[in-house]
């Protein structure tokens, strides 16, 4: 009750697990009730950020029409980052296309690499990356890459990781569990970073793992967008990814951030957002209100995992109430049954607003999109769930760019296609015991 940015709802909830389940339901709150990651790691992260270059502003001013201003002024306000033109994009076809290609622009890197995943495996993907990086290391290309304990346990204990070490690659686990207990032990660093020659960086929603995703295969293929940048938007994913790194080890490498920026060439204005548990509270959150508010026509948005707080389901109500086109797409098997079954209990709601609903059937869409108006895209690696606000720590971009927000509506559009439309007879055709489950993890859902 002492606890500061508590939800009323998520005070009500911790309340009644501990005196339905006294002993248990204190042990969970000690372990998960509080957005905690220990005051060393806190101290150590605003030493960093304090000690790093000032954001530079851009070369140029962007060409942003004022509709999409304040969007912008909003995600300086969460990572102090300007918005900057001068960018191109590409859309990967899939995952296998995606670190295809990643692993074509390690080959070709002259001076540095530095990736960052939270689910890192040793198949046939992520070996593929392994050994890019060693062929870069032995051309003299400094490579540095990070991975979270928990999400990519496996190879930090495999042989291979062992193997890019004495190659020469610079390794470092993002939060381990020894520091973890320190604080909530599942807070957990959910990025999902690449920057080539700092010119060239993705974003987007895919591990650095096979589609086929062996630690859950009855739930595959695990299906991921992401985009492929070139242009000054890389320094500010360079930026996300010092500040990590130089947490997580005393190497100081901010005499990249000071290499000056060439001038902008022609192409579209984008930002990224990096949010985290030491960031503003709820800035996540704040940001997906933002542009659920803002769209005017048509809004479509695709997410894996929905357990939204009161203001994101009330924004997506408001947009169906006045007219905006709104369409969401799930997975229709998600790997955790609680999550989606707290997802469906939101689903008469959407619906009575207008809100079209499609549950995503080959495999488990992974995809984390968001597009307004035919003009507007935020993609990356947040969820539009409690952990994605709260707990994790997470990377988005914005980019007011009608041609790439096509090329993503074109994406979301063959998802759709390949989806079960969920009407209003789907939900009346449930069983009681489903919708009591629905309901009942629901009313867990601002602890989850």
């Amino acid at each position: 009750m002492l606890r500061p940015h508590r939800e009323p709802t998520a005070r009500i909830a911790w309340i009644a697990v501990i005196a339905l389940l006294p002993v248990l339901g204190i042990l969970a709150y000690i372990f998960l009730g509080e957005v905690d990651i220990g005051r060393k790691h806190v101290a150590r992260m605003r030493q960093v950020l304090g000690n790093m270059p000032a954001i530079a502003p851009p070369n140029s001013k962007p060409d942003v029409p004022q509709h999409w201003e304040h969007l912008f002024r909003l995600g300086k306000s969460i990572s102090g980052f300007n918005p900057i033109g001068g960018n191109s994009a590409e859309l990967m076809a899939d995952s296998n296309a995606m670190i295809d290609r990643l692993v074509r622009d390690i080959d070709g890197a002259k001076e540095h690499v530095h990736l960052l995943f939270y689910i890192w495996l040793p198949d046939n993907n992520g070996l593929k990356v392994v050994e890019a990086l060693k062929r870069a290391v032995a051309r003299g290309v400094k490579c540095r890459a990070m991975a979270d304990n928990v999400g990519s346990g496996t190879i930090v204990k495999s042989e291979h990781w062992q193997s890019m070490k004495d190659s020469g690659v610079q390794l470092a686990i993002v939060l381990p569990i020894l520091i973890a207990f320190s604080g909530r032990i599942d807070l957990r660093n959910h990025r999902k970073i690449m920057v080539i020659d700092g010119n060239i960086t993705y974003c987007g929603s895919q591990n650095c793992a096979d589609a086929e995703f062996l630690p859950k295969p009855k739930y595959a293929p695990w299906v991921d967008m992401v985009l492929r940048f070139e242009g000054p938007i890389a320094r500010q994913n360079q930026h996300l990814f010092i500040s990590d790194w130089m947490t997580a080890t005393d190497d100081d490498i901010t005499d990249l951030l000071n290499v000056p920026t060439p001038t902008p060439k022609a192409g579209f204005t984008a930002q990224v957002i990096g949010t985290g548990p030491t960031n503003r509270h709820m800035a996540m959150s704040q940001m997906f209100v933002a542009l659920i508010t803002s769209a005017r026509k048509e809004l479509v948005i695709t997410t894996p995992y929905f357990v939204p707080n009161e203001p994101i389901q009330s924004a997506l109500q408001a947009a169906g109430y006045r007219g905006v086109e709104v369409t969401i797409v799930f997975p229709a098997k998600n790997d955790s049954k609680v999550v989606q079954g707290t997802s469906r209990s939101y689903y008469q709601e959407l619906l009575n607003a207008g809100v079209k609903i499609y549950e995503y059937r080959p495999g488990l869409l992974h995809a984390k999109t968001l597009t307004i108006d035919g003009q507007f895209t935020m993609i990356g690696s947040a969820n539009i769930d409690r952990r994605s606000f709260d707990l994790n720590y997470e990377n988005n971009m914005l980019i007011y760019d009608p041609k790439t927000t096509a090329d993503v509506m074109e994406r979301q559009q063959q998802y759709i296609s390949q989806s079960n439309r969920v009407m209003q007879d789907t939900v009346d055709s449930w069983s009681v015991a489903t919708k009591l489950w629905n309901n009942t993890v629901a009313v867990l859902g601002p602890i989850l």
